[in-house]
C-alpha cells in the first residue's frame, strides 16, 4: 500500500510531513491515514534530528479536507464513534506534545479535521491565495468538531470569533484567518514554500517572527471572567434558535461543549467532544445533513461539457444584470448586455456593480480586480458583437410570443451553434424556440431570485435541446458556483410545479379562516426558512399569479387556486417589490400582517388556533404527491435531484434531507393513509395518485427512483 504521509528531511534540523493521499484529488482522514499517522507519529516523538516540522499537503489546492464522510454515513453506534474520537484526539494530543516546534503550512482549502489538526500545531502559516478557506463546517452535517476543534479554537482565537466559526459551520478566507488570530502569518501565494522556510529557520534559532496575539481589551473584558463568559453564551444561544427554530441540535450542543472546554478544562472539553459527536453522529438530523451533502457533492461531478468563451445577456434591469455578473465574476466570460432602453441597461450595470462592490467589501477581490471584472460588461442597445458569442441567456418579458420572436430574430444573428437559453420560470421552452434555426440549441436556464444567493438553476431541456448542449449548459452552471438539475420541459417544469400546489394549499387553509401569522409561523416552524405567505410575497402576487394561471390550465381541477387572488393585483399588492402585499413593508423589511387585506378578500382569521400538524400536512402532502408524478412522468431523473432541486430552489429543510428522503424517514404508507383520510374529510384533491401508490408499493422514493449516476459521473 502506497503511503500517503511522507516525512522529507531533515535537513539541518528541519523536516517537512507531507499528506498526499494516493489515487485521490483531495487528502481525507480515514481509517487507513489514522493507523499510518499512529506509526508516524510513534517515530517523530523519538527523533532526536528534527529541531522543527512543517506539516504540509502534496495536493495543489487542498491542505486536508476533514474526516472521511463514508464513516459518518455508516455509522450507527454511539459507542463506536465515541472510541474513534478519543483515538484521533489522542493522536493530535500527542503532535501537540511533541519535542519540538511544529508549523500547519497551509496552501490549500483547510476544513474540519484538518483544521483541528493545524490548531494542534504550534504555528499556522496561510498562503493568501484566494480560493484558500480554513474553517469547521461539522455543525452543516448535524455534528460537531470533535478531534479538538471546540476546545482549542477559543484558546486560540477567543470565545466571540470562534463560536461565529463553530456554530455557523463556516470558514474564512486568509485575510480573516490572520485578522482573528487563527492564522500567525499571511504569506504570498507565488513564494509560499520559502517564506515557510524561512519562518521555520527563524523558529530554530529561537527567534519567531511573530508572538502570539492576545484578544482585545473588549474580548478580555468579556471572556475572561465568569459572567463576562455567560452573557456571550446566553447571546450565542438566543442567536442559534432564532437562526435554526432549534431544528439543529448541533450548534446547541457544540455550544455546551465549548462552554464545558473553557470553563472545566482541556481535558473536560475533549470529553464533551467526544460524547456530543458521537450522539450527534446517530442522530436523524446528521444522517439527513450527510444525505444533503452527498446530493451536493454528487451534482459537481456532473458532465463536462464544450468550454464557452463569449456571452451575452438579453434584457437587462436587476435580473439580467445579476446573470451577466455572475458570467464575468464566476465565469470570468466577456458579456454582451442588451436591452431596448437605456433606462434597464444603467440599472443592469449598477446592479452588477453593487454585487462586485460587495465582493471588494468583503475582500474576495480587489480594487483593480474589481474594474477588470466590471470591463467584461458592455451595454448595447443593439446586436452588435453577438455574431461572436456562443452563449446567449434571455432574461426579458415572460411573454410566450415576445420570447418567440426574439428568440427567432437571435438565431439568424448568432453562429449556428451558439446556445440560446431562456430565464424562464414557467415558458415552454420547447415553444419558445419553436422558430429557431437550428432548434437542438435552445435550453432553459432557470435562475432564482436573486441570482447571486440562490444556489439552484434549472437545466430545462425540450424534446429538441441535444446532450451536448444539456452537458456544455451543466458545466458551465458548475463554473458559476450553481448547483444544475437538469428537468424536463413541462408546466412549471419542477420547482415551480411543486411549490405552485403547496402555496395554493395554503391559500385554501388562509381562506378558511387560519390566520396570516399562523400559517407562516406553523410552516417555519416546520423548518421551511419563510412562510408561504411571506413567500408569495417574495415571490410577487403578479409572477404568482401569472404561474397559477399556467399550471391551473395545464392541471385543471388537481390545482385549486382561489379566485380571489386576483383582487390582490388589482388593488396593486405585489409584495416586496412596492413595499405591500399580505404584509407591508419598509423596503425590504417585513412590519406586519396589513389588516386591510382580510376585508380586501372577504376573508375573516379564526381566533383559535388550529391543529399544526394537520395544517404543515395539508401544505406539504400535496407536494409530495406531486413529485411522485413528475418523477413518474420523467421531468427529474430520479428522487435524489429531486430533493437537491427542492432544498436549493425552495430551502426545503436540509436536517428533513429533502421532500422524497423526509417522506421516506416517515414512512410513506403512513403518509398514503393521512392523504385517504384527508380526502375523505376535506377534499378529494388530497387522494393519493397512482404515481404514489407506485412508490409505496415499491418501499419508498429512494427505492423507486434510486440514484442514477450520469455516463461519466465518476463513482
Amino acid at each position: 500500500m502506497t503511503s500517503a504521509l511522507r516525512l522529507e528531511g531533515p535537513a539541518e534540523g528541519l523536516a517537512s510531513l507531507v499528506f498526499d493521499a494516493p489515487q485521490s484529488k483531495v487528502n481525507v482522514i480515514g481509517r487507513e491515514l489514522i493507523t499510518e499517522l499512529e506509526a508516524v507519529i510513534d517515530d517523530l516523538e523519538h527523533r532526536t534530528d528534527i529541531s522543527c516540522l512543517v506539516l504540509m499537503s502534496g495536493k495543489r489546492r487542498n491542505f486536508i479536507a476533514g474526516a472521511d464522510i463514508d464513516a459518518i454515513e455508516s455509522v450507527t453506534d454511539p459507542a463506536d464513534i465515541a472510541e474513534a474520537v478519543r483515538l484521533v484526539q489522542g493522536l493530535y494530543a500527542r503532535w501537540e506534545s511533541l519535542p519540538y516546534p511544529t508549523i500547519a503550512a497551509i496552501a490549500g482549502s483547510c476544513i474540519g479535521g484538518g483544521t483541528e489538526w493545524a490548531l494542534a500545531s504550534d504555528y499556522i502559516l496561510v498562503s493568501n491565495r484566494p480560493d484558500v478557506r480554513i474553517g469547521l463546517p461539522e455543525t452543516r452535517l448535524g455534528i460537531l468538531p470533535g478531534w479538538g476543534g471546540c476546545t482549542r479554537l477559543p484558546r486560540r482565537i477567543g470565545l466571540t470569533a470562534s463560536l461565529d466559526i463553530i456554530l455557523g459551520g463556516k470558514s474564512v478566507i486568509p485575510y480573516k484567518a490572520f485578522k482573528i488570530g487563527l492564522a500567525d502569518a499571511l504569506m504570498p501565494a507565488a513564494s509560499f514554500h520559502h517564506h515557510v522556510r524561512d519562518f521555520a529557520r527563524a523558529v530554530i534559532d529561537g527567534k519567531p517572527p511573530v508572538e502570539k496575539r492576545q484578544a482585545g481589551f473588549k474580548g478580555a473584558l468579556l471572556e475572561k471572567n465568569p459572567l463576562g463568559r455567560k452573557i456571550v453564551f446566553d447571546q450565542a444561544r438566543k442567536q442559534v434558535l432564532a437562526t435554526t427554530g432549534g431544528n439543529y441540535p448541533a450548534p446547541l450542543r457544540a455550544l455546551e461543549v465549548v462552554r464545558v472546554g473553557l470553563e472545566d478544562g482541556k481535558t473536560a472539553g475533549f470529553a464533551a467532544e467526544a460524547r456530543g459527536l458521537s450522539e450527534l453522529a446517530v442522530s436523524r438530523e446528521s444522517k439527513s445533513l450527510v444525505h444533503v451533502f452527498r446530493l451536493m457533492e454528487g451534482a459537481k461531478k456532473r458532465a463536462m461539457g464544450r468550454a464557452l468563451k463569449r456571452s451575452a445577456v438579453l434584457g437587462a434591469g436587476v435580473m439580467g444584470g445579476g446573470i451577466a455578473q455572475l458570467l464575468a465574476a464566476k465565469a470570468s466570460l466577456p458579456v454582451r448586455m442588451k436591452d431596448i432602453a437605456s433606462e434597464p441597461l444603467a440599472q443592469g450595470m449598477a446592479h452588477a456593480y453593487g454585487l462586485f462592490r460587495k465582493l471588494l467589501e468583503r475582500r474576495r477581490l480587489t480594487q483593480p480586480q474589481l474594474l477588470q471584472k466590471m470591463n467584461l460588461l458592455r451595454p448595447t442597445l443593439d446586436y452588435s458583437g453577438f455574431a461572436a458569442v456562443d452563449l446567449v441567456v434571455e432574461a426579458i418579458v415572460e411573454q410566450l410570443d415576445v420570447k418567440q420572436k426574439v428568440f427567432a430574430e437571435l438565431s439568424r444573428i448568432v453562429p449556428e451553434d451558439t446556445i440560446l437559453a431562456s430565464n424562464t420560470s414557467s415558458l415552454s421552452i420547447e415553444a419558445i424556440g419553436r422558430d429557431v434555426r437550428h432548434p437542438e440549441r435552445v435550453i432553459g436556464m432557470h435562475f432564482f431570485n436573486p441570482v447571486d444567493k440562490m444556489p439552484l438553476v434549472e437545466v430545462i431541456v425540450s424534446p429538441q435541446t441535444s446532450s451536448a448542449v444539456t452537458d456544455a449548459i451543466v458545466a458551465l452552471c458548475g463554473q458559476l458556483g450553481k448547483t444544475p438539475v437538469v428537468v424536463k420541459d413541462g408546466p412549471g417544469f419542477l420547482v415551480n410545479r411543486l411549490l405552485m400546489f403547496s402555496m395554493a394549499e395554503a391559500l385554501t387553509l388562509l381562506e378558511e379562516g387560519v390566520s396570516i401569522p399562523v400559517l407562516d409561523r406553523t410552516m417555519k416552524k416546520w423548518g421551511m426558512p419563510m412562510g408561504p405567505i411571506t413567500l408569495t410575497d417574495e415571490v410577487g402576487l403578479d409572477v404568482a399569479t401569472h404561474v397559477a394561471g399556467i399550471l391551473t390550465e395545464a392541471f385543471g381541477d388537481r390545482l385549486q387556486v382561489p379566485q380571489w387572488i386576483g383582487r390582490m393585483v388589482e388593488d396593486g399588492r405585489l409584495g416586496t417589490k412596492v413595499g405591500k402585499g399580505f404584509y407591508r413593508y419598509d423596503g425590504r423589511k417585513r412590519l406586519a400582517v396589513d389588516p386591510e387585506v382580510y376585508e380586501l378578500l372577504g376573508l375573516t382569521p379564526r381566533e383559535d388556533d388550529p391543529d399544526v400538524v394537520e395544517v404543515s400536512h395539508r401544505i406539504v402532502l400535496p407536494m409530495l404527491d406531486e413529485a411522485a408524478r413528475c418523477l413518474a412522468e420523467g421531468v427529474v431523473r430520479d428522487a435524489a435531484d429531486l430533493d437537491l432541486a427542492m432544498i436549493m430552489g425552495t430551502g426545503f429543510p436540509p436536517f428533513r434531507g429533502g421532500l422524497c428522503r423526509w417522506a421516506d424517514d416517515e414512512g410513506t404508507a403512513g403518509l398514503q393513509t393521512r392523504m385517504e383520510e384527508l380526502a375523505g374529510r376535506i377534499h378529494p384533491r388530497f387522494e393519493a395518485s397512482k404515481a404514489f401508490t407506485e412508490v409505496v408499493e415499491a418501499g419508498g422514493f429512494y427505492a423507486r427512483y434510486p440514484r442514477r449516476r450520469a455516463p461519466d459521473e465518476a463513482a
